[in-house]
């Protein structure tokens, strides 16, 4: 199964680059580029891409409010993959909060970006928790703190393991459950937290000072 890339990015080299190693897989394809995000709902919706490689900074419309339009528009949104210069951006931060599943910096490997790219169309959420943790740290004194919901201990313990990036089946060996198990805990969390995903947790988890920045 083909995976299909729509390229979002302001600068014409960016997106050529880009470009040139998507197409490098056989399992990769880029349907489309745009140069701002005012061209992005009607290219989803006609070519209907996996995943939307997003620049968060453009000049009439950024990556947010894109990525938020996307979310709020579509029923089933493709996957949202930020590709920004800087880590600890505030735009990054508030696209992740909004939907993206995940961020790139522009310097990373094309084996990099392609595993990325493979893993946010799979419906997985692209967690580094370190470079998560300096953005919620970057922006803690600019944010009012959040309040969290009443989690029970089990779920308290999958959040703090979320927040590591463990995944479903790490997290099952490390506390001596079933990966199903795992899963139920997963989906009861991120709907008390309202999150779409396991990185909107995980901001939420840093945030609320559930888990230490």
């Amino acid at each position: 199964m083909t995976i299909r890339v729509l390229l979002v990015d302001d600068e014409y080299l960016i997106r050529s680059g880009l470009r040139a190693i998507v197409d490098s897989e056989d399992d990769l394809e880029v349907v489309a580029e745009a140069s701002d995000g005012t061209e992005v709902l009607p290219l989803v919706r006609s070519l209907r891409p996996d995943v939307v490689m997003m620049d968060v900074r453009m000049p009439t419309m950024n990556g947010i409010d894109t990525t938020r339009m996307l979310i709020d528009k579509l029923d089933d949104p493709p996957a949202i993959l930020v590709v920004t210069t800087y880590e600890n951006d505030e735009y990054v931060y508030d696209a992740l909060r909004v939907g993206a599943r995940g961020f790139v910096l522009k310097r990373i490997t094309p084996e990099g970006l392609i595993e990325a790219i493979r893993v946010v169309a799979k419906g997985e959420s692209l967690l580094f928790p370190a470079a998560v943790r300096q953005l919620v740290a970057a922006q803690a004194d600019k944010r009012k703190k959040r309040e969290l919901p009443a989690l029970t201990d089990r779920e308290g313990e999958i959040l703090r393991l979320m927040a590591t990036g463990a995944s479903n089946a790490e997290i099952a060996k490390e506390l001596y459950i079933t990966v199903e198990t795992v899963k139920t805990h997963v989906g009861n969390v991120l709907a008390k937290l309202g999150a779409r995903d396991r990185t909107q947790a995980v901001i939420a988890a840093y945030e609320s000072g559930f888990v230490e920045a």
